[in-house]
């Protein structure tokens, strides 16, 4: 592995791992400070609402100036989303010695919120992440660098929530000064060790005009037939997996009575099945078989897996069809992006990755309410089955989109170096 790919890795891995500390604990600390339930899920949102204007523009900003400058702006507004959680404690407590504790609670909050909005702004650098795996590898081995990639940001997810419980041990703000130290730690791994993937060798081969960066511009992606059917794709399987995601939890305490730390287990086992397919197996089935076909098959994966989820019987039967809910995540996850930058012009692959990303925080959006809306009107089936018949709809939806169609024929047909240009659009 070169130190490029290397370094990459490892940024990813510490940023996922510092935000992974803090986002199980902010219920909790929101709660602290007099937040109702709907303050508290708008906290959350807030996040994915700011990545949502963020992650596009970081990615064709991105395409212009270079992956390293893109890194270091959004890791450094990281870095102060976290100090500001950090601090949002002692503040309180400082400001309820002066005024009365309401107005501490108030403001308290307002910084929290400061703290995730201004994280979620500057925290769509996963995708700047995947534009500089595209730039440092070639076609044949892009999918297995970007599989890496999900499964360093997996490894994040399953170690973060279980370390930030443990440091919540010593107060709410510990896990914030943590996660602002390993954002601090990246800062300074991307500025001495992780030199420009846009060399001035590719910027020439490039054509003049800088990519504009304006939403007209990242929006034209949708109107073209293949990367459109592509983004479409993202955003339903992305609303399937957040609907399992977000609303496992409670269904896993209606089902079987499940307690955190059971539930805890099950969604680490599923992540690390899905942190092996991205980082082990993923490389290996893309040497072997067409990604078109490999997106197709883990639609209809995922959909089997999601209906089985709705009418599991015991916790065995769970464990066995949460196995290739796993095994398709890290599948969609990884090839969705991996013909995503192999479709478009290389001043493109920024901006595209950050629209995807955007549209996958849309999801996130969306996914708690309709998943807590169906298991409290419906019971605990109801998810999976939304998520399944979702999914079935976009496996039909790819097969006639993206499966055989031309721009897929064009990229198997090439054991290319070099991206598929799309001047005309596709």
């Amino acid at each position: 592995m070169n130190k490029r790919l290397l370094s990459i890795i490892l940024i990813v891995f510490i940023d996922l791992l510092g935000f992974s500390l803090i986002l199980p604990l902010l219920p909790y600390y929101a709660e602290k400070y007099g937040a109702t339930q709907l303050v508290t899920g708008l906290l959350v949102a807030s996040y994915a609402v700011m990545q949502l204007i963020g992650a596009p523009l970081l990615g064709r900003l991105s395409d212009r100036y270079g992956r390293r400058p893109v890194l270091l702006a959004s890791v450094f507004g990281t870095f102060l989303g976290f100090l500001l959680l950090g601090f949002a404690d002692n503040i309180g407590t400082a400001l309820a010695d002066i005024f009365n504790p309401q107005a501490a609670n108030i403001f308290v909050l307002g910084i929290l919120f400061l703290s995730r909005m201004i994280d979620g702004l500057t925290g769509g650098n996963l995708s700047v992440a995947q534009a500089y795996i595209s730039d440092v590898t070639d076609a044949q081995n892009r999918s297995k660098g970007l599989g890496m990639i999900g499964a360093a940001f997996g490894m994040g997810f399953i170690i973060g929530p279980a370390t930030g419980g443990i440091l919540s041990q010593y107060g709410y703000a510990v896990p914030g000064f943590v996660a602002a130290a390993l954002s601090f730690a990246n800062l300074a791994l991307i500025y001495f060790w992780l030199p420009e993937s846009l060399t001035e060798e590719k910027r020439a081969e490039m054509p003049e005009k800088k990519p504009a960066v304006t939403l007209s511009a990242l929006t034209k992606a949708l109107t073209r037939p293949f990367t459109g059917a592509l983004l479409t794709t993202r955003f339903f399987y992305g609303l399937a997996f957040a609907v399992f995601q977000t609303i496992f939890a409670l269904y896993a305490l209606q089902k079987f009575n499940f307690q955190a730390r059971d539930t805890g287990f099950i969604l680490t086992y599923v992540g690390v099945l899905a942190v092996f397919v991205q980082g082990f197996l993923i490389g290996r089935l893309t040497k072997r078989f067409r990604e078109d076909a490999l997106i197709l098959i883990g639609c209809v994966l995922m959909t089997v897996s999601l209906a089985g989820w709705a009418v599991a019987p015991s916790v065995f039967w769970l464990l066995v069809v949460l196995a290739p809910t796993a095994i398709s995540g890290g599948i969609l996850n990884t090839l969705l992006s991996s013909t995503l930058t192999k479709a478009v012009q290389p001043q493109e692959i920024g901006g595209i990755l950050g629209l995807g990303a955007a549209i996958e925080s849309t999801t996130r959006i969306f996914a708690p309410v309709i998943g807590g809306y169906l298991l409290q009107a419906f019971g605990t089936w109801s998810p999976g089955l939304f998520g399944a018949v979702l999914m079935l709809g976009v496996t039909i939806f790819i097969f006639f989109t993206v499966f055989n169609h031309p721009i897929a024929t064009e990229i198997r047909a090439h054991s290319i170096q070099q991206p598929i240009p799309a001047p005309n659009g596709d």
